[in-house]
């Protein structure tokens, strides 16, 4: 049984996780309980100069650096519709030399829902149906969006945003600031991955007859056609931009450099079973690279392994 949340309001893994379970219609075993929809990409990259002068991370060495990666919904149903006007997620775990690894998990937004994992629990906890009717109570989170000012960045940015054609045709944001250290050179940045393949959005007209699943077919015929690509982009933060708390967009006008480029070369039904096992915990960086003390991002990696823990013991 889980307990409740603890006496500082972060409420507990398990318990969060447990919503996680009934918002997607009971545990999905041997799934990940969130971001449960998804599908695995493998590739390599290669960073660049302007990055390695600022991180002595051996991301930045120049060399091709294999990955790991996994497109996914940002929801817990395993039956998620493509055709849901939700945000899209894009994990990536770079095998390092010297066993080393390095991980990011990123939304299609550039902005998070919380600022606290409180905020979050409270965010999934109003998205659960009326016991009584099994059925959304739009009261319960009208009531939760008016309570928690932290959630309208998000709010407003989805709310003029549709869902992409294709995984590969959106950014994805870090989200999170993390810092980057070269000797006594110290950054704080975030990060992003533009597609090559252009930013686009669906029409509504175009979400309300796409069918249930066609992401990762188009994934699939996209990696088969040639290598899809990314290009990550660093920003460099400045004095009193915001680093523990992810709603807080930085300035616009921040200095940005090119960091690296990734390559795709297999996606979808071609790199099945390449994620399945991987946790992208965002928290587990590289030698040359920090993470920062947002509270949301640190919460992640008990969260994470709460899930992994549940569906590895389910196999």
């Amino acid at each position: 049984m889980c307990v409740a949340a603890k006496a500082d309001d972060t409420p507990d893994t398990g318990q969060f996780i447990d919503t996680f379970e009934k918002l997607g219609g009971g545990p999905q075993k041997g799934l990940r309980r969130n971001h449960t929809k998804g599908t695995c990409v493998v590739g390599s990259f290669v960073g660049t100069a302007a990055a390695k002068k600022l991180s002595s991370s051996a991301l930045f060495s120049g060399e091709a650096v294999p990955v790991i990666g996994r497109f996914s919904h940002p929801t817990p149903g395993a039956k998620e519709p493509d055709s849901t006007n939700n945000p899209r997620g894009f994990a990536l775990q770079f095998h390092l030399p010297k066993d080393e690894l390095q991980q990011t998990s990123m939304i299609n937004v550039p902005v998070f829902l919380a600022a606290t994992p409180k905020t979050f629990f409270d965010f999934a906890q109003a998205l659960l149906p009326d016991p009584a009717t099994g059925k959304d109570d739009p009261e319960k989170f009208k009531a939760f969006v008016g309570s928690h000012p932290d959630f309208k960045p998000f709010l407003d940015y989805v709310s003029t945003h549709n869902a992409p054609p294709s995984y590969v045709n959106t950014t994805y944001f870090s989200i999170h600031a993390y810092k980057f250290i070269n000797g006594k050179k110290e950054t704080w940045v975030k990060w992003r991955f533009e597609p090559a393949d252009g930013d686009k959005q669906m029409t509504a007209e175009e979400l309300a007859k796409a069918p249930a699943d066609f992401l990762e077919k188009k994934l699939t015929e996209r990696t088969r056609k040639g290598p899809v690509k990314f290009t990550m982009i660093v920003t460099l933060g400045e004095k009193g931009d915001p680093v523990d708390n992810p709603t807080l967009a930085w300035p616009a006008g921040r200095k940005e450099i090119k960091a690296g480029v990734l390559t795709l070369t297999k996606g979808g039904t071609d790199a099945k079973g390449q994620c399945e096992e991987v946790n992208f915990d965002p928290n587990v960086v590289s030698d040359g690279i920090e993470t920062s003390p947002d509270p949301v991002l640190q919460y992640r990696s008990q969260a994470y392994a709460e899930s992994y823990s549940r569906r590895a013991s389910e196999k």
